[in-house]
């Protein structure tokens, strides 16, 4: 999406009026910025602000054999979402440490999102790393 590319922060970059609604839900639909895959369907996610580091998105299988520094990003503007079983269409790498990291099922490119393995209802989904439709 042109949003990534226009901003490097991760916060005031997403004009949140369209994206969240009175309650905080998400308004639209969650998609894979790749191939458009829906990853959560309206009204399921809670947007919240959490500072999370994410590494660089490319396919499953290099992120889970990277080791020591990785390449990333900072992000603060998530999706959170209680129950892995709401997500439409999400994948998870292997354990990174106490992290799994959020992947797109279907092309499985990511991360998209980030889980820590100490919280089992928390899961976040970086509003940098997808579409909204």
């Amino acid at each position: 999406m042109d949003n990534q590319e226009q901003c490097s922060c991760s916060e005031g970059c997403v004009d949140r009026s369209t994206l969240v609604s009175g309650v905080g839900k998400n308004i639209k639909s969650v998609l894979c910025q790749r191939c458009g895959s829906k990853v959560l369907c309206p009204g399921m996610a809670v947007f919240t602000e959490k500072e999370l580091f994410l590494p660089s998105m490319r396919k499953k299988t290099t992120i889970t054999q990277s080791e020591g520094s990785l390449d990333g990003d900072t992000l603060t503007t998530h999706w959170l979402v209680d129950d892995m079983y709401t997500f439409e269409n999400v994948g998870f790498t292997k354990d990174v440490g106490r992290i799994k990291y959020l992947i797109c099922a279907d092309c499985e490119i990511g991360p998209i999102g980030w889980h820590c393995l100490d919280d089992k209802k928390s899961f976040y989904v970086a509003l940098e790393r997808v579409n909204h439709a």
